[in-house]
């Protein structure tokens, strides 16, 4: 079984027992949120499509750490200038873990 579920604006899957990273949440760490905007449930091939979102199905999840994703490198250059910048960016990230999906 698993959900297609919008969390902090972006859309992922969600099945129970995954990790997820997701934009930093307002959330203690050890703390449970759910998440109720869920757009799609799989449950062993029996498919419901929310308009716009299911009713009655949501997603809980335990907050288990808050870090820092990879480092992204921005590189800009003008040729023949002498021109070079280079800067890098580290998002903020929440770790959960899907504790179980209620459909």
């Amino acid at each position: 079984m698993y959900a297609i579920v919008e969390i902090a604006g972006q859309q992922f899957k969600a099945e129970a027992g995954k990790r997820l990273y997701v934009h930093r949440l307002e959330a203690e760490r050890g703390s449970v949120v759910e998440f109720e905007k869920v757009l799609l449930v799989d449950n062993d091939g029996s498919v419901k499509i929310g308009v716009p979102t299911v009713e009655g199905a949501k997603v809980v999840c335990e907050v288990l750490s808050h870090v820092k994703s990879d480092k992204v490198l921005i590189f800009k250059k003008k040729r023949r200038k002498g021109y070079r910048k280079l800067n890098g960016h580290r998002q903020c990230m929440t770790e959960l873990r899907i504790n179980e999906v209620v459909a």
